[in-house]
């Protein structure tokens, strides 16, 4: 994202419950007054608006919050040592005092209050015909895409497309139909309005829209228009696969001909989005993208290991569980190497054993039994995972590279300027896949998954990496949606769709399995929320929660 988008006025901040906090970087712009009124009238003031309402996205891509919802307590990932929140990775008592729910619901319902309040005033803001048209877009399409992260992880909460005006001590109970349905008009708007093309890396744009609708067609069982969707983002835009599936996670990649939409982060952290006590008093206590430390294995307290840039700063949250390591057969699906990380390199002689040399492997994880070595540490299988597949030994163990970022300035930097891809072209192939098969086209679904496992075959492996139509059933492409977009935010959302949660966390996952209850499909609504309505008879907490 190019700095403009990025920039938005302090002043927006003390506008009462429009934001949840501001960026440093300010425009020179000011309009000399302190009220919500006096900013939105202006078409300067207005563009801080909209510009505010694409950061709250960053509350969620690329954050440990994120990824707690996102990814966690699902048939994929289970707890690393270091993890802080096993009520969300493994359902281990999980209930509203969880302090990932507080802090995404505040985010999430202040995104939508700007939302509404854009698109409520936009008409007396003074923009051109034509810039009102697309920022009416983009904050239709930010209203849908940020209802969307709450019905499906709440359900039928608070509902409203209003501005908030003071204090307001109640809250709705509203159908999942009735979200869905504004869900829909609002993406309808952005479709209808939005440009092809924008020179402002992050805006939305007409695909993206587009590549999000198809999304919730395939969410709410509409097949024949999430399969024609995909199809036309496929075909009519110019996106293109990445000829090598590693290739995506290039730091010098990452605007890459595959990526739809993304979440920015600047090369200069300084502008992104961490808490500073003046300038972004409620911004995240780490800021910018910290996926790179949360997938990271403990490595730096072992024989000839110490912390560097390189191997990152090893947060120890999550590890992979047996399953998805054992979904890739790595003879043929260069995705393994493209995600994973097995060996790591001598770095400190200091500590090394006799006769290791700077850069001989001296950390070797796998999913397989090994013989034991003198030579290095080996994390093998049996040392790594119990007997039924969970976890045993949580601090080593293969680790998810892919948003490994080695250009960070020092060695425990916290933030990253990785780019958070929230929708990419090869989800527009597993969208029109799973469509096809689910109207009954399996040869059609085939076709579709055979185009993102061909770049991923390795050279001379491609005929292993061809499917059938009889291969294709709704676990298969599961599994290839695993393959394919392990990491990326969307697993629990995949495996709630499918009503597939509980039986693939049953089959797979035998640490959240320990927990799991059907209710869990839904999350707790925070407690402080429920504490703070008058109207508790009407807004209760979500069922089984306390």
């Amino acid at each position: 994202m190019t700095p403009s988008i990025n920039k938005y006025l302090i002043i927006l901040c003390i506008a009462a419950g429009s934001l949840a906090g501001c960026n440093k970087q300010l425009e020179e712009y000011n309009p000399g007054g302190t009220t919500t009124d006096a900013v939105y009238s202006t078409p300067e003031g207005f563009e801080t608006l909209v510009n505010a309402a694409y950061t709250y996205n960053r509350w969620w891509y690329g954050k440990e919050e994120g990824y707690s919802i996102s990814e966690m307590g699902t048939d994929i990932w289970t707890s690393g040592t270091g993890d802080k929140y096993p009520d969300m990775t493994n359902y281990n008592n999980l209930q509203a005092s969880n302090s990932v729910m507080s802090v995404l619901w505040k985010q999430l319902y202040a995104a939508i209050n700007l939302c509404n309040a854009g698109i409520n005033r936009i008409d007396n803001a003074g923009l051109p015909e034509d810039r009102k048209r697309i920022r009416a877009a983009e904050l239709h399409f930010l209203r849908a895409f940020y209802y969307w992260h709450i019905v499906e992880t709440w359900g039928g909460v608070h509902f409203t497309l209003t501005e908030t005006s003071g204090v307001v001590t109640t809250a709705t109970r509203t159908p999942v139909d009735t979200f869905y349905a504004q869900i829909f008009r609002d993406l309808g708007e952005a479709v209808n309005n939005l440009p092809t093309t924008t020179s402002d890396y992050g805006r939305v744009t007409k695909p993206a829209a587009e590549a999000f609708l198809a999304r919730m067609y395939l969410t709410r069982g509409m097949n024949q228009q999430a399969a024609d969707l995909a199809d036309k983002v496929i075909n009519s835009y110019g996106y293109t696969l990445q000829p090598k599936y590693a290739d995506l996670w290039r730091m010098d990649n990452l605007q890459n001909k595959e990526v739809i939409w993304a979440v920015n982060y600047m090369k200069n952290l300084v502008f992104d989005d961490r808490t500073d006590a003046t300038l972004f008093p409620n911004g995240h206590s780490r800021g910018a993208n910290n996926a790179h430390m949360l997938f990271a294995m403990k490595y730096d307290d072992l024989p000839g290991m110490q912390r560097d840039i390189l191997n990152q700063r090893p947060f120890n949250r999550y590890m992979p569980t047996l399953f998805l390591l054992n979904l890739f057969n790595e003879n043929a699906d260069a995705r393994y190497e493209g995600s994973f990380k097995q060996v790591w390199y001598c770095n400190n002689l200091k500590t090394a054993p006799a006769g290791m040399k700077l850069g001989d492997t001296a950390i070797y994880c796998s999913k397989y039994v090994l013989p034991a070595s003198t030579k290095y540490r080996i994390y093998d299988r049996n040392a790594v995972y119990t007997e039924n597949g969970g976890g045993k030994d949580r601090t080593r163990y293969v680790s998810l590279n892919k948003f490994d970022d080695p250009t960070r300035a020092s060695m425990n930097e916290e933030q990253s300027a990785r780019d958070a891809f929230i929708i990419r072209l090869a989800e527009m192939y597993l969208i029109a896949a799973e469509a096809q098969f689910k109207l009954g086209n399996s040869s059609k679904a085939a076709e579709y998954i055979n185009v993102i496992r061909k770049r991923a075959a390795i050279t001379g492996h491609e005929a292993e990496m061809v499917v059938k139509a009889a291969d294709i059933d709704l676990d298969f492409i599961l599994d290839e949606r695993a393959r394919e977009l392990a990491g990326e935010q969307l697993r629990w959302f995949d495996l709630k769709r499918t009503g597939k949660l509980g039986e693939r966390i049953a089959l797979h996952n035998p640490d959240a399995n320990a927990y799991f209850q059907s209710y869990h499909t839904l999350r707790p609504i925070p407690q402080d929320q429920i504490d703070a309505v008058t109207n508790k008879d009407e807004f209760k907490q979500n069922d089984k929660y306390n």
